[in-house]
């Protein structure tokens, strides 16, 4: 045996480190004693840098020194008049003592350190950041704390009360000094001849601004604990804030508006200036008393519902409703859910927005307006239940105009021809099994392009190409960047979720909506916000951090992209997939969207680091898929190009000597670096045209003579412009800029519900109750129902928001030709009768003839002898299958929660039901009913038998 192998190796000492969170082994190991005279080991993680501490004598110990334990001497009796508060003394920590800054979203080294208790008498280290001037703090006993004294708890009450009743004075103080100085300046404008009206005016702006005329955005501390109240709109919201902001804040939830115009009632006076009289509705009643009495208990009310018009108005009808002092009230916005964005955005208050108020109050006026004086049109001259909409009428009107150019499409005949070339072989060696070719497209024809219209021509042509040569005349290669799409905005979120997820708009920002709000992710939490851990604060648990906002607010038309959140995916995918994969800036994208708003971010992933592997165990189906397309799209977008190798062969045909009439063209790309398509690749739209044979070819050489192994001629006819589905719609009023990302989906799902468009295989189709309604309001309100209006009227939305326009002014020149117009339709506007659409089918009681109806809850299926026969039912979507106990149809069906299901048309005598899809096929084992299990698996109810049901088989059956 060697000397070598009688050597030990040396012990490995390991600790826990609260950044990585997990054991460690400690990297330049020091051997100390504490203040206690107990051994411990001192280094650092090899990982983080985070400065590790195990307790226990060790090997390195044994030639130190063990000092004598330092002994603490307490007082017997605390003196009365010792600080109550955090006491300091000079710290002594090591040099490279640090903690996290909040503000820098980094740690930082404790600069001015000072040895402290906290208000609950536990020892900490408070210091200062060098570079913001943040205060740190870092939890845990110092040498500093020696000699200190520990207040008692009677102490650290009476210090906690003294400091809330001095705060609160001073809150008090501001309040007074401020309306002081509102009613002085009140009283000077009324003096000068400035009229009872402006001093009103600036009464008003002085006690929601402050004496010295601008927002007031200190945040003043509180008296006791849950004094601050935080009003959101929904109880998710609600929790995951409260969670992130502490015991120091109650969060409330107004679920919602809190007031609108009244229902019965045009709630518009257009004599006076269109004030609008709103109403707190009853069912809302009982929150909004609640909300006034929290309210006037709270030192101080901040709002923080979401940061656009809707939520600026919904703030601000807040304040109205439950009669909140301005003074004691802040907005803070957020566009993100997490802990960072959450108490930055509480560092940074102001006031409510009057300018986005109005913006909303207009529209919201706008669309009463035009709803509420044609809609009665419509119940009189066509029937119940008809509306109109300054945004919806415009969306039918899109998807009856595509209809009628369809019926209007006259198909023309074109031909196509096709060569599969090859290379020709070489004399004396063997043909090979299968010989390598491609195909060339014949693209001109003596210098012309080529124009087969008729099968004749086509096949002169394929007749003249069977005796001709082929000859390489031209290779050209050359390399094509494809640049990866920006980060989701609104539009672009519905379109993707509607082509590869096959979700509606309303679906898509159902799920968007819960995704932002919050979702409960356990442990899992602390990774996406590690930084947070240590310095949570009034968040406490560093185990469990609650609910996490998945991703950034979902209505936005912004592509732009925080430079914190560039970074940390550039560091991710440098980690993930390599340098190579990381762009030398970060990319920069321009927005579309007209009046996009550029202070908005894209719709990205809070933190790159909540994986879809690591959110996936807490995300239910849809939720996971919609985070995943949001994640995979916002990492691409931050990548390199992928860079194609491309190749375009030019082929001339005819004799082998002499002039060639014929050009042929076969074109290659193959991919020479991944880029981004690594991570994610956009889906092709529902109507874009596919792609030619894009393989790569194969070593051509000019001058090189080919094989002809066949001609393909194909007949082709030109095709109408195809149906609206959801995604183009939504991309389409995008373009035109009708509406606002927070209108997309419940207009989509108004003219549904209306009965003026149905969805049918993922397209629109209008109905004619559409047809009827569009044809009337086109006629009768053409200025107003046009895309070019509402376009510009959303313009003038713009404008007021950022206060460069009047919104009285807006709305009294919209209202005069509108009044004209009107006048007009009610003198002129034709009585037009729609048939029901029969159902081919009697009625079970009457015998009558059963129609399809439209109520308020959507189609159903009614009898034509109504009112004397007053029977009705759903209609029921048949799935083709045999129900295997009675033999009846199996139709689709939904639960009161509307999750789908299948069952058996003659319920309640048969029960049969099944959770998944049933197909016709029978089970080859037994003859049992097939249900889908997977996309490529069908699963025996029978006996259990799981059979392969082909590639797409599922989705040929509707899954």
């Amino acid at each position: 045996m060697s000397d070598d192998s009688a050597i030990s190796p040396a012990p490995v000492i390991e600790a826990y480190c609260v950044k990585c969170r997990i054991k460690r082994e400690i990297q330049h190991a020091q051997f100390v004693f504490n203040v206690r005279g107990q051994p411990v080991t001192r280094g650092a993680c090899p990982v983080c840098g985070t400065t590790l501490f195990r307790l226990g004598d060790t090997a390195g110990h044994a030639g130190l020194t063990r000092p004598a334990p330092v002994k603490i001497e307490k007082p017997a009796q605390p003196a009365a008049a010792a600080p109550a508060g955090p006491t300091s003394a000079p710290a002594g920590l090591p040099a490279d003592a640090s903690a996290y800054c909040v503000k820098c979203k980094t740690r930082r080294p404790l600069g001015e350190a000072q040895a402290v208790f906290t208000a609950r008498g536990v020892r900490a280290v408070r210091g200062a950041c060098p570079v913001c001037g943040t205060t740190l703090f870092r939890m845990g006993e110092a040498p500093g704390h020696l000699g200190l004294v520990k207040p008692t708890p009677a102490q650290l009450k009476a210090a906690a009360h003294s400091k809330a009743i001095a705060e609160h004075q001073a809150v008090q103080a501001k309040t007074r000094a401020a309306k002081k100085a509102a009613a002085a300046q009140a009283a000077k404008s009324a003096k000068t001849g400035a009229g009872k009206k402006a001093a009103a005016a600036q009464a008003a702006k002085s006690a929601k601004t402050g004496a010295h005329g601008k927002p007031d955005n200190s945040r003043q501390p509180v008296a006791t604990t849950r004094t601050r109240l935080v009003i959101v709109e929904s109880p998710a919201k609600a929790k995951t804030v409260e969670r992130i902001l502490g015991r120091n804040y109650r969060v409330r939830a107004s679920v919602g508006h809190v007031r609108d115009l009244l229902r019965s009632q045009l709630s518009v006076d257009t004599d006076h200036d269109f004030r609008p009289t709103y109403r707190v509705p009853n069912e809302k009643k009982d929150l909004v008393r609640q909300i006034k009495a929290e309210a006037a208990q709270a030192a101080q009310v901040f709002l923080a519902t979401d940061p656009d018009r809707e939520g600026e108005a919904i703030a601000w009808h807040l304040m109205e409703a439950a009669a909140i002092d301005p003074a004691a009230t802040q907005r803070v916005i957020f566009h993100e859910i997490t802990p960072d964005a959450v108490r930055a955005a509480f560092d940074h208050p102001r006031a409510v927005d009057m300018d986005l108020v109005n913006a909303q109050q207009t529209r919201r006026i706008l669309d009463r307006l035009v709803g509420y004086k044609i809609s009665p049109l419509l119940w009189d001259r066509v029937r119940s239940r008809t509306s109109a909409g300054r945004v919806q009428s415009v969306a039918v009107r899109l998807v009856v105009e595509r209809e009628r150019e369809i019926q209007a499409f006259v198909a023309e005949e074109y031909w196509s021809i096709e060569a599969e070339l090859a290379q020709k072989l070489v004399v004396g060696k063997r043909a090979p099994k299968e010989r390598p070719s491609f195909r060339a497209r014949l693209v001109r024809i003596r210098g012309e392009e080529a124009d087969l219209a008729n099968e004749a021509n086509t096949l002169g042509i394929v007749a003249a190409l069977e005796q001709s040569s082929y000859q390489v005349s031209k290779v050209k290669l050359g390399e094509r960047r494809r640049k990866p799409a920006p980060p989701f905005t609104t539009s672009t979120l519905q379109q993707e979720a509607s082509r590869r997820l096959a979700f509606t708009a309303r679906q898509t920002m159902a799920n968007a909506q819960i995704l932002y709000e919050g979702v409960e992710l356990g442990n899992a939490g602390q990774i996406g916000h590690a930084g947070d851990a240590g310095n949570a604060g009034n968040a406490g648990n560093v185990g469990n951090v609650g609910n996490i906002g998945l991703i950034t607010y979902m209505r936005t038309d912004s592509t732009n992209v925080a430079e914190v959140a560039q970074n940390q995916a550039r560091d991710f995918i440098r980690q993930r997939y390599g340098a190579e994969f990381v762009p030398e800036t970060p990319p920069q994208y321009k927005t579309r969207a007209k009046g996009a708003q550029e202070a908005h971010e894209a719709i990205r992933p809070t933190s790159v680091l909540y994986t879809p592997d690591l959110v996936r165990p807490y995300l239910k189906r849809e939720l996971f898929r919609l985070y995943e397309l949001i994640w995979q799209r916002f990492v691409a977008s931050q990548m390199e190009p992928a860079v194609m190798d491309t190749v375009s062969v030019d082929i001339e045909a005819g004799p082998a000597a002499g002039d060639r009439p014929y050009l042929l063209r076969a074109t290659g790309v193959r991919v020479r670096f991944a880029g981004f398509l690594v991570v994610y690749e956009e889906t092709r739209d529902e109507d874009a045209l596919a792609d030619g044979d894009e393989r790569w070819l194969p070593a051509l050489q000019e001058d090189e003579w080919l094989d002809l192994l066949r001609l393909l001629p194909e007949q082709h006819f030109t095709q109408p412009p195809p149906r609206y589905t959801e995604a183009t719609l939504v991309r389409t009023l995008e373009e035109n800029g009708i509406g606002r990302p927070s209108t997309y989906a419940p207009t989509i799902s108004t003219i549904q519900q209306r009965g003026y468009v149905e969805r049918r295989e993922k397209r629109l189709f209008p109905t004619e109750l559409g047809f009827v309604v569009n044809d009337l309001l086109v006629k009768h309100f053409s200025d107003i129902i046009d895309v070019g209006f509402t376009a510009q009227m959303e313009e003038h939305l713009d404008r007021i928001a950022d206060g460069e326009e009047a919104w009285v002014s807006v709305l009294r020149r919209f209202w005069e030709p509108f009044v004209h117009s009107l006048a007009q339709a009610e003198a002129g506007m034709e009585q037009v009768h729609v048939d029901s659409e029969p159902t081919g089918e009697l009625c079970e009681k009457c015998g009558h003839a059963l129609v399809f109806k439209h109520g308020r809850f959507g189609k159903f299926i009614a009898c034509s002898n109504f009112p004397t026969c007053r029977n009705t039912k759903p209609i029921l979507v048949k799935v083709g299958v045999a129900c295997p106990e009675c033999s009846g149809e199996l139709v689709e069906r939904k639960t009161r929660r509307n999750r789908l299901f299948y069952g058996c048309v003659n319920y309640p005598k048969c029960n049969f039901s099944s959770w998944t899809r049933p197909l016709p096929t029978p089970c080859p084992q037994c003859g049992g009913l097939l249900t889908v299990a997977t996309k490529t698996t069908a699963k025996c109810i029978r006996c259990g038998a799981v059979t392969p049901i082909g590639e797409g088989g599922a989705n040929e059956h509707g899954q």
